[in-house]
């Protein structure tokens, strides 16, 4: 079940970081991380007020932590997405995500099987081949910055949502969703940057349903699953993103690319036969 969840939780991250690349180039990043983090927390608080309030005050608190990490993780995600190539600042941000947790699970001692252990091992050069940056454009580098710290902020949020004790619910993710909306504000207000949405921004509402859905497949794998594990398996959604950039907007998968994207699902393979 934590595989499906994870794999669940990859695809509408990858879905969602490509439509959010594509409103940033016509609208500003900071405009789209608006309204698509507020289409997410409306789904999340509407989901929330279904299944019911359970959590305590570490498990909100938990989630608040999730969404800081989360709102700059959007912010500077599709901020890089809007200037470079998609294939090179998703999978970056991948990297982030799925390093922070890994660590933190083994150090509290979280311990894979072998086989798990050897699809989390196979996964970050899957990530890393998969972000390989082919050209010199000024652009690109640029987008690397932008996707090492949408990683960092990424590897926060899967860090602390998966901390979530199993009986809180929905809670902590309604918090996260809703702490990340006032993050993604707040950072805009700092930089100076424009974030009242206009009309092409507004489009962006139609990724809402993707990232609650993304986050809550994520939390629900942490309940059912080791989250060194959970984290590695949702850190793959770069990969959707490429294939999906290259189907579409025609980006070309180059030779590493498509080393990474076999050797992902190499890891995907290992971890659930483990």
């Amino acid at each position: 079940m934590a595989i499906v969840l994870s794999l669940l939780s990859a695809l509408a991250y990858g879905v969602s970081d490509f439509l959010g690349g594509i409103f940033a180039k016509r609208s500003t990043p900071w405009q789209v991380a608006v309204v698509g983090q507020s289409s997410s927390a409306v789904c999340a608080v509407t989901a929330t007020c279904v299944v019911g309030w359970h959590a305590g005050s570490s498990d909100l608190a938990a989630g608040a932590i999730a969404g800081l990490g989360g709102g700059a993780g959007v912010a500077f995600l599709y901020r890089g997405l809007a200037t470079a190539r998609m294939g090179v600042v998703a999978p970056l941000s991948a990297v982030g995500a799925a390093l922070l947790p890994v660590v933190f699970g083994l150090i509290t001692g979280e311990r894979p099987s072998g086989l798990a252990t050897a699809g989390i091992i196979a996964a970050f050069p899957a990530i890393v081949l998969i972000s390989k940056v082919v050209d010199d454009d000024p652009a690109h580098r640029g987008g690397v910055v932008d996707g090492i710290l949408a990683g960092l902020g990424f590897g926060v949020l899967f860090l602390f949502l998966g901390r979530a004790s199993a009986d809180s619910g929905l809670a902590p993710l309604a918090m996260s969703q809703l702490t990340s909306v006032l993050t993604v504000i707040a950072m805009a207000i700092a930089l100076r940057q424009a974030w009242i949405p206009d009309r092409t921004a507004v489009r962006a509402v139609v990724m809402g349903p993707l990232g609650a859905s993304a986050q809550g497949a994520f939390l629900y794998a942490t309940h059912h699953g080791l989250l060194s594990v959970v984290s590695v398996i949702s850190s793959l959604y770069p990969a959707s993103t490429v294939v999906l950039a290259a189907a579409l907007l025609r980006e070309r998968i180059h030779r590493a690319q498509a080393l990474g994207l076999a050797l992902a699902a190499l890891a995907v393979s290992l971890v659930a036969l483990g």
